[in-house]
C-alpha cells in the first residue's frame, strides 16, 4: 500500500521549487533540491555522492556500521527542521540526512537513532545488530533518512526544554517523515511505494512509535530491542545499580567497586547453572535456551554468598516499592547473563569510585534531566524513593512510551510489524515485551494478519552475547508485503557458523532430528 499524507501546500510548493520532471536521479537534479521550499526547513546540502560512506561513530548506540561502507551513487541531502531558541537559550530543531539513490527501489526508510539521539548518524540502512550480514536498505535501493531527534549533542539536558522533549519523545519522527517525503518526491516525482521505519534500543522504541502514533505514515515497521517503556526501565536501572552497590566491596581507598559486586566467575556460575537446568527442555542440549518461557531457574542453590544470590533475585523479580507492588517488569533467566554487554550495562568494568556501567552513565542523567519533572539535573539519585518518586516520571513517560496496544489503523491500512529482542537484554526486559506483544493481540483483532514477536536467546542488547544473532528482517519485511508471505521464522546464524530458526512467538525453535548446524534440523512449534 502507497502511504502518501503530506499536506497539499507542502507538496505544492516543493514541486514548484524543485527541478522539473526527469527519468532518473542525476548530479545535477539532486543539486537543484538545495533549493527545495519546504516549511520551517533549511535544506544545508544537496551533494552527489560516489557512494563512499564513513563508519558510523556512534555504532554502539544505532547498530550502525563500525567500518567504512560503499553503496552506489546517490544524493546526500541535510538540513534542519524547526530552527529555534529553546527555553533553557540553546539551540534547537531538528537536523538529518537524507540519502537518494540514484537507482531507486521505490522504497523510503527511516532509520532510528540510540541512546538519548542527539548525533546524525550515515543513513545507510542497516540491520540495527551488531552481528547482522544483512544488506543495508540504502544499498538495496532505499532512499534512507536518518536524525538527530530535535537537539544537537547526544546528552540528556535538553530536558530542560518542553518542545525538545515532545521533539525527543515523538514529534521529530512526524516532522523529518514529512520532510524527507517532500524531497522524496521533488527528487523523484512520485511518492515512495512502502515507507518503513527500522532501529534497535531507543530506535526500537522510535519505531513503534511509528506504528502507533503515525499510522497513516508508515505500512512497515521493524523494532529491535526497543526502549519502549523506557521511563520505567530508566528507574529499574537505578533499582539494579543500588541492589549491586549493596554487595560491592570496597577497594584500598574504602571506594565501593561496582563492577566487582559480582565478578565474571559469579556470572559463569549462574549462566552454567542455568544452561544445566533449562537447555535441555527445547529437545537439544546446545548451550541455546530455546524454551526461555519454560527456564523456572530460582538461583537459590547457587555455589555463592547468600548476598549475592538475594541481590541477583532483587534484581530479576523486577523494581519494586515498599509494598511488593512492580515498578518494572522482571527479567528471564538466561544464558547471556555472563556476556560482556551485560556486564556493561549492569556492572561496567571501572576499578575506582566511578562506575562506567551504562546504566549509570547512560541512565543516571536521563532519569534526573528528562523522564523527571521538574527537571531536576541535581537530583540525588541514591535517595531516590521508589514509593515517592516514580510518579515524577509519568509525565514525560506519557509521552515518551510506545505503549499503545491499539494498532487497528495500522493494521487495515497493511502495515506489518516486527518485534525483534534479545531473550537476555539487560536494560529492557524481554518478559515486559512479551507481555506487551500478548496484550497487542487482545486488544487488537487480527494482530496475526500483520504482527510477529521474535525472541533471540542469548542475544543481550541489539546484538551480542552467545547467541543466533545474524539475521535479516528486512528481506521478511519485503517479502510479506511483495507475496504476503507472513515470516513464520527468520533463518539466523551464529558467530560459529551454524545456523537455526528463529521463530515467530510462542512457538520455538526444536530439534528435529539431522545436522544441528542446519536450520533444516529444527521446526517452529
Amino acid at each position: 500500500m502507497t502511504r502518501n499524507t503530506l499536506p497539499a501546500l507542502v507538496m505544492s510548493t516543493i514541486t514548484c521549487a524543485s527541478a522539473p520532471a526527469f527519468a532518473a536521479l542525476d548530479a545535477a537534479h539532486c543539486a537543484a533540491l538545495k533549493d527545495s521550499a519546504i516549511a520551517y526547513t533549511r535544506i544545508e546540502r544537496a551533494e552527489w555522492s560516489d557512494g563512499n560512506i564513513a563508519a558510523d561513530d556512534m555504532a554502539a548506540f544505532t547498530g550502525g556500521s563500525v567500518r567504512a561502507q560503499k553503496a552506489g551513487a546517490h544524493c546526500l541531502v541535510e538540513g534542519e527542521h524547526g530552527a529555534r531558541t529553546g527555553a533553557d537559550g540553546k539551540h534547537y530543531g531538528t537536523r538529518f540526512q537524507l540519502r537518494l539513490p540514484s537507482d531507486w527501489n521505490h522504497r523510503f526508510l527511516f532509520q532510528g537513532g540510540g541512546g538519548v539521539d542527539g548525533f546524525i548518524a550515515p543513513a545507510v540502512g542497516n540491520a540495527p545488530w551488531q552481528q547482522t550480514s544483512a544488506t543495508p536498505a540504502l544499498i538495496r535501493g532505499y532512499a534512507v533518512v536518518s536524525m538527530d531527534g530535535g537537539h544537537p549533542t547526544p546528552t540528556p539536558d535538553f530536558g530542560a526544554d518542553q518542545q525538545a522533549r515532545l521533539d525527543f519523545a515523538y514529534q521529530s519522527i512526524g516532522k523529518i517523515t514529512t520532510v524527507a517525503k517532500a524531497l522524496i518526491q521533488a527528487a523523484y516525482q512520485r511518492a515512495p511505494a512502502h515507507n518503513y521505519f527500522m532501529g534497535c534500543s531507543n530506535g526500537g522504541r522510535e519505531a513503534l512509535i511509528a506504528a502507533q502514533r503515525y499510522p497513516l505514515e508508515y505500512d512497515g515497521v521493524i523494532a529491535g530491542n526497543p526502549g519502549f517503556r523506557l521511563s520505567r526501565a530508566a528507574i529499574a536501572e537505578v533499582w539494579d545499580t543500588r541492589q549491586l552497590m549493596n554487595i560491592a566491596p570496597k577497594n584500598g581507598k574504602g571506594e565501593k567497586i561496582l563492577a566487582n559486586a559480582l565478578t565474571q566467575q559469579d556470572l559463569d556460575t549462574v549462566s552454567a547453572a542455568v544452561l544445566a537446568q533449562c537447555d535441555a527442555k527445547d529437545g537439544l542440549k546446545d548451550g541455546i535456551i530455546n524454551a526461555w518461557e519454560n527456564c523456572d531457574y530460582d538461583p537459590a542453590g547457587l555455589d555463592l554468598p547468600q548476598e549475592k544470590i538475594a541481590a541477583l533475585k532483587a534484581i530479576f523479580e523486577g523494581a519494586k516499592n515498599s509494598h511488593g507492588e512492580p515498578i518494572y517488569s522482571g527479567w528471564y533467566y538466561d544464558s547471556g547473563i555472563n556476556q560482556p554487554n551485560w556486564r556493561a550495562w549492569k556492572l561496567g568494568t571501572a576499578q575506582d569510585g566511578k562506575p562506567n556501567a551504562n546504566n549509570i552513565i547512560l541512565g543516571s542523567g536521563s532519569l534526573t534531566q528528562y523522564f523527571m519533572t521538574p527537571y531536576n539535573p541535581g537530583f540525588d539519585l541514591e535517595h531516590f524513593d521508589f514509593d515517592r518518586d516514580p510518579a515524577k516520571t509519568y509525565q514525560t513517560g506519557a509521552l515518551n512510551d510506545a505503549i499503545s496496544t491499539d494498532l487497528s489503523t495500522y493494521r487495515a491500512g497493511g502495515g506489518k510489524l516486527l518485534v525483534i529482542t534479545g531473550v537476555s537484554d539487560p536494560v529492557f526486559s524481554a518478559k515486559d515485551q512479551r507481555d506487551w506483544f500478548a496484550q497487542l493481540q487482545q486488544d487488537t483483532a487480527g494482530t496475526d494478519s500483520f504482527a510477529r514477536l521474535y525472541m533471540v536467546p542469548g542475544m543481550t542488547h541489539c546484538g551480542g552475547g552467545n547467541a543466533y544473532s545474524d539475521f535479516d528482517p528486512l528481506t521478511a519485511l519485503e517479502q510479506w508485503h511483495d507475496h504476503n508471505t507472513a515470516p513464520e521464522q527468520l533463518t539466523a546464524t551464529h558467530a560459529n557458523g551454524k545456523q537455526m530458526p528463529l521463530c515467530a512467538w510462542p512457538k520455538i525453535a526444536t530439534y528435529t532430528g539431522g545436522d544441528e548446524s542446519k536450520a533444516a534440523s529444527y521446526q517452529c512449534r
